[in-house]
């Protein structure tokens, strides 16, 4: 098996995923009703499709299980980032707020966003049968974890937040962001990740072919996690991978 397809695959399902929803909440604020229904019903069908990917241990269950992840998870950020699942708070950050005050503030900013992804790592978990195919679960659980990582760092203060990528009815998110230099958990962080990074590299050259194409998968999904966590911390022009969906 060769690494290039799947792991070609987990890029472009990154670029066109990302810039589909950015594009998406650019457009007038009338066309999110449409936009969440369809996205609804996709999601709906990748729930089915994942499930069969789950009891599917072929290299093309592995590819159904990932682009079955990415359509929830684009489901999910369309709906955190039209305001329509974010958090019970939604105004900035008060003036001199710092500490505890502050932790508390940020999180019911996106209280509701996080308790709906934890719930839907939890549904998939209850999916997964005890033997077979588990880059659904496992892809789904990246995303999470490297989302929550992502706005760990975000709080404790990095050099570039990309407030530019926000919408404008979220906004007030970048208050919550802090710019500055990076902190001992982003090392800690991006050190983690890279290790799990090297682990799935190392099982996608010694598994077989089937379970190879899975782990090729989730190591490249990762991989474009590390980066952006490291767009995080140099300037970068990464809003021109996406310049057409951002005018």
């Amino acid at each position: 098996m060769t690494v290039i397809a799947p792991a070609l695959f987990a890029l472009l399902c990154w670029w066109f995923g990302t810039g589909a929803i950015l594009w998406l909440v650019r457009r007038p604020p009338v066309t999110f009703a449409w936009s969440m229904a369809g996205l609804t019903v996709l999601l709906g069908a990748s729930f089915w499709t994942a499930r069969i990917s789950m009891r599917d241990p072929s290299e093309q269950g592995a590819y159904l299980a990932f682009a079955s992840v990415i359509v929830m998870w684009a489901w999910h950020e369309m709906a955190f980032l039209t305001g329509w699942l974010a958090g019970p708070r939604r105004r900035a950050l008060d003036a001199g707020v710092r500490g505890w005050p502050r932790f508390v503030q940020s999180t019911q900013a996106v209280l509701w966003h996080e308790l709906a992804l934890a719930a839907h790592l939890g549904l998939l978990w209850w999916m997964q049968p005890a033997h077979g195919s588990h880059v659904a679960l496992c892809t789904f659980a990246v995303l999470w974890f490297m989302r929550f990582s992502a706005k760990l760092n975000l709080f404790l203060g990095v050099p570039e937040t990309g407030e530019q990528y926000l919408p404008a009815r979220l906004r007030y998110l970048a208050s919550y962001f802090r710019r500055g230099p990076l902190s001992l958990f982003f090392f800690l962080s991006v050190g983690v990740s890279i290790a799990i990074w090297v682990g799935l590299v190392w099982r996608a050259q010694h598994g077989e072919t089937v379970v190879s194409t899975g782990w090729v998968l989730l190591a490249a999904l990762l991989g474009l996690a590390i980066v952006e966590h490291l767009i995080m911390a140099f300037p970068t022009p990464m809003q021109k991978l996406w310049s057409w969906a951002m005018p």
